[in-house]
């Protein structure tokens, strides 16, 4: 069969599972666009190619599938790097697919010409630059399967124009892809297991510390069955919320900066540590020279370069997280650790009841009302995609995750502007799922150009704006650490329900508690998107907060009350 380079990328593409791509136009991947009209592949036209790499990662982390965006060359391309350098810190697989100037203008300086591959080495898994027809199909075979295995992560293919225009006889490649060097499928060595399942039994007060893996390695069901065996409670990272049930007797909640108070003393008692799909990165950690001091250390993960990069640890378990769950599973002894769960109780204390009814009426309305709120009206199984900031934080806290693949955020990189394009390449992966969007006035900004991607592909999606009139994360450590001298973050904004408007979409306004259950009731019954504009108190702060380097157990606690029972809400 004849075919242009132009058409093996949709051929290879269609191989592969992919019905859905996200993307925007331009000359040097114009022969590609020109194809895909006879390929049953739905392009969705994004209004700023970050947006396509991070709707390409908000549909990968739905989906458990491979996301794909598709940008020209040059700006295009260089516009996708903040998409890219998210999927990479929160090792998200997605293929990224760039037009380049055609082979011979390489080095030129050309027109919209960008060493993309260069700019990109360091936040991607893997990238390539195909000069040759020849190589299109089993190089896009391979970033697919590279982006997939192993840890996941983005992989760049930056095709010339002239390799898209050229013509071969073209034989679909079959096959297992096969790289040298390349051994993504590592397996837990036996006596590794056998001393982890020893530290295990010996210990007294362990804890469980589940990151993203559990849910990347679909290994909820393996962790719930490892809990019940051991009798260890669980603590979360933020991108781990959602791969123990919430609702779990032993699910203590999320560690770190903004974590539980209660769970980072456990983690400071705790005499045993077993790492889950996590990388001690310093949100968790706080200071590495007190973390955890008390603790021998148990970590599991599918990247050996993150055994022992941060933190030392007395057994590393390399290998996927599910399978060594079933391999820890039947030496471990049946225990009760009553006496420890009693302990983290007690240093719960009244503070464990986040009784958001408690907060008095008044004039004022708290994020916490609504992210509580949004918990309770959709039973807590919705989708819910945030933003980065205090809102994100205050998500964590309030609305409570039963369910993986249910919270999608930006971890590692902490990308404002990611929430609105992600949730859009969610919708395109759970076309039946309510989905939210939890985004600040800040955020919201970045990126609220999607709001049109939204209209002309008539997708619904809530997008619920902590409108605060702040960069309020970035206000929140002026007031206190910088003696709130306020610099560059009061924040003016938009109308925000006019804009949704201007885009043929419906805008909600919500001042009071009260309103809150009939925008929620309103925005489901309304058809397309709906942006809830949400004006909560300006100055409240995320609690409690670990400050930048301080201890674990060093917290900041809320200085004054706005709960009448006198603990934090």
């Amino acid at each position: 069969m004849k075919r242009t380079g132009a058409q093996i990328i949709w051929e290879v593409l269609v191989r592969e599972g992919v019905d859905v791509v996200f993307g925007y136009p331009g000359g040097a991947i114009m022969p590609a666009y020109d194809t895909i009209l006879g390929y049953p592949i739905r392009h969705v036209l994004v209004r700023h190619e970050q947006g396509a790499a991070h709707m390409a990662d908000g549909y990968a982390r739905a989906s458990g599938k491979v996301g794909v965006c598709v940008a020209t060359s040059g700006p295009g391309a260089t516009n996708l790097v903040t998409g890219i350098a998210t999927a990479m810190l929160d090792s998200s697989p997605i293929v990224c697919i760039t037009g380049q100037v055609s082979s011979k203008l390489l080095g030129t300086d050309a027109f919209q010409e960008t060493d993309i591959t260069g700019v990109t080495l360091p936040i991607t898994k893997h990238n390539y630059l195909v000069t040759d027809v020849e190589d299109i199909a089993p190089t896009l075979r391979e970033a697919f399967y590279i982006a997939r295995s192993g840890r996941p992560g983005p992989v760049l293919v930056d095709i010339t124009k002239d390799a898209q225009q050229a013509s071969i006889d073209f034989e679909p490649p079959k096959g297992e892809v096969r790289l040298p060097g390349y051994r993504p499928s590592q397996h837990a060595v036996q006596t590794d297991i056998e001393k982890a399942i020893d530290l295990i039994d010996e210990a007294e007060r362990p804890l469980i510390l589940a990151g993203q893996g559990i849910v990347r390695a679909e290994a909820t069901r393996e962790l719930l069955a490892f809990v019940e065996k051991t009798g260890i409670p669980v603590a979360s990272t933020l991108l781990g919320l959602g791969g123990f049930p919430a609702k779990h007797p032993l699910s203590l909640g999320m560690m770190g900066m903004h974590g539980e108070a209660w769970v980072n003393n456990a983690i400071q008692e705790a005499d045993l540590l077993i790492a889950l799909g996590m990388r001690f990165d310093d949100r968790v950690t706080g200071n590495l020279k007190t973390y955890a001091v008390k603790a021998k250390k148990i970590h599991v993960e599918i990247d050996r370069s993150e055994i022992n990069k941060n933190v030392k640890v007395d057994v590393g378990l390399i290998g996927d997280v599910r399978d060594t769950l079933l391999s820890l599973i039947p030496g471990c002894k049946q225990r009760d650790r009553g006496p420890w769960v009693d302990r983290i109780n007690l240093l719960k204390g009244d503070s464990a009841v986040r009784d958001i009814q408690q907060l008095p009426y008044n004039d004022k309305l708290y994020a916490a009302h609504v992210l509580h709120d949004l918990w309770r009206l959709t039973d807590g199984k919705a989708l819910v995609v945030t933003d980065v900031g205090q809102h994100q934080m205050w998500e964590a806290q309030y609305y409570k995750h039963d369910y993986p693949r249910k919270l999608i955020t930006s971890g590692g990189l902490g990308t404002m502007g990611f929430s609105l394009p992600a949730a859009i390449g969610a919708r395109f992966a759970k076309p039946e799922d309510e989905i939210w969007v939890v985004v600040g006035d800040g955020g919201f900004q970045m990126t609220a150009c999607e709001l049109s991607t939204c209209a002309q592909e008539g997708l619904k999606v809530h997008v619920a704006v902590i409108n605060n009139g702040y960069l309020g994360m970035v206000r929140q450590w002026q007031e206190f650490f910088y003696n709130r001298r306020y610099s560059a973050t009061p924040m003016r904004s938009p109308d925000f329900v006019k804009l949704a408007e201007a885009h043929g979409l419906t805008g909600i306004r919500v001042t009071k508690r009260e309103e809150i259950a009939g925008a929620v009731e309103r925005a489901r019954a309304t058809p397309g998107t709906v942006v809830v504009d949400f004006r909560v108190e300006q100055e409240d702060s995320v609690y409690p907060m670990v400050p930048a380097g301080a201890d674990l157990n060093d917290m900041i606690r809320r200085p004054s009350p706005i709960v009448e029972t006198g603990e934090d809400p």
